[in-house]
């Protein structure tokens, strides 16, 4: 009989009443996942840094859109919205080659990927971080990429 807040757990042919706080703690990786679904800010930038393998950039904005105001809950109120810019970096050989041909200014597509954080020095010698999406993944939902060529 399992109690409450457990799960069974099956590993080589044993059965386990495990917590599941357990369970995830121990037998679960962590995630570090991301899926941004939006526009193409400018074309892709292809860069390589001596001694490391090329990288293709760009960036896609994403919007959220809200009712303000009393009208909330109804159809009234004002409508809000938030656009928030993403750098995305594509290392994946094929990805990476696809996305720099392909993926054009206003194109609208899905990228999946992880989030990665980390430092840089700017041209004032400034400290600075950034955020940016490291895509394992491209859907493209707008223009007709076979048209491309």
């Amino acid at each position: 009989l399992m109690s409450s807040g457990s799960c069974l757990f099956f590993l080589q042919d044993s059965t386990y009443d495990v917590d599941l706080t357990t369970l995830l703690m121990f037998f679960l990786p962590a995630i570090n996942r991301v899926q941004l679904l939006g526009r193409v800010g400018q074309d892709p930038v292809m860069r390589q840094v001596e001694g490391r393998n090329p990288v293709t950039i760009f960036s896609l904005a994403t919007n959220e859109m809200w009712r303000s105001g009393e009208g909330e809950t109804s159809s009234t109120g004002d409508i809000s919205q938030k656009t928030t810019w993403h750098r995305v970096s594509v290392f994946k050989p094929g990805l990476r080659d696809v996305a720099y041909q392909y993926v054009k200014k206003g194109s609208r597509i899905l990228v999946e990927g992880k989030l990665d954080y980390g430092e840089y020095v700017d041209k004032n010698q400034v400290r600075r971080q950034a955020t940016t999406i490291i895509a394992d993944n491209i859907v493209f939902l707008s223009d007709n990429i076979r048209d491309r060529t």
